[in-house]
């Protein structure tokens, strides 16, 4: 896990992720103060094929360990260990140890539909005056890293609103 302490012995980390997940959390506000942090309920593997994926990759990354490439170089397996073979006990480790990449996204999703939050301009549905710009707004997880597509994001939405500040100054 991230920022979790080294261990006393050398070795690698065989890492696996979906780049596409299926699950869907949730955010909520549970308060009027703002200061109030939101209820979130992340969901990871609640859609089967996420499940299917972490049990799949993980026995991959195993057979990957088995080749003739690695096998002289890896002594033994930590995690999940020798000792967990069948898929239930597989997606347990991966539901007890998985993590995020840090890269969620869809929590204020732009779209035309009940769910979305943010209209094409970006403007959050029923609050004049308000764009959200940056990851947030991606209906579903880009397979990569979210820099590129939150710079990209930032560059739309400045032309969006120098364009509407353009139009209103022409207007007045």
């Amino acid at each position: 896990m991230a920022g979790a302490k080294p261990h006393d012995w050398s070795g690698c980390t065989f890492s696996v992720c979906q780049l596409r997940p299926e699950s869907r959390g949730t955010v909520n506000i549970r308060s009027t103060d703002p200061m109030e942090p939101p209820s979130m309920k992340p969901n990871y593997l609640s859609a089967e094929t996420d499940r299917i994926c972490a049990v799949e990759s993980i026995k991959y990354a195993r057979r990957l360990a088995a080749t003739d490439a690695l096998r002289p170089y890896l002594a033994s397996e930590y995690r999940p260990g020798p000792d967990v073979q069948t898929d239930h006990d597989i997606l347990e480790f991966a539901r007890e140890y998985g993590a995020t990449i840090f890269h969620p996204s869809g929590t204020c999703k732009m779209g035309s539909d009940a769910m979305a939050v943010t209209d094409s301009s970006l403007r959050v549905r029923g609050i004049g005056g308000l764009r959200v710009v940056d990851c947030s707004i991606m209906p579903t997880l880009v397979s990569g890293n979210t820099h590129a597509p939150a710079v990209m994001i930032a560059e739309k939405a400045s032309d969006m609103i120098l364009a509407a500040a353009t139009e209103e100054s022409k207007a007045a």
